[in-house]
């Protein structure tokens, strides 16, 4: 069982700044800018790369839920990035499909 699911159970705790019937929003341990949460299925999907078309609506939600977040974060107005990572090279450190939403600094193209 991955952080996120012991998380969503309450058996972690953690400060849920949004939540949703199928996903929620935490702050991220090791932010990378000024702004950066974690936008995480109730529902453990390993990876983005594994998603089928039963995780098409939450993934679909999460997305359409980001200008909302953003502008409660306050970063709807400057601008704020999307990640999804998938795989170790790619920096994911938990097997749990998650959306990164970073704002509030100006972020560098290419990343990383």
């Amino acid at each position: 069982m991955t952080i996120f699911e012991r998380i969503a159970r309450l058996e972690v705790p953690a400060e849920i700044l949004y939540d949703e019937e199928d996903f929620f929003v935490i702050r991220d341990i090791n932010p990378q800018a000024p702004v950066h949460v974690l936008m995480i299925p109730k529902k453990p999907i390993p990876r983005v790369g594994e998603a089928g078309p039963e995780d098409a609506a939450v993934l679909g939600k999460m997305l359409a839920a980001s200008g909302k977040i953003a502008r409660q974060l306050g970063v709807y107005d400057s601008g704020y990035r999307l990640v999804i990572n998938h795989g170790p090279d790619a920096g994911e450190t938990v097997p749990h499909l998650h959306m990164h939403l970073l704002g509030k600094r100006t972020l560098a193209w290419p990343p990383g």
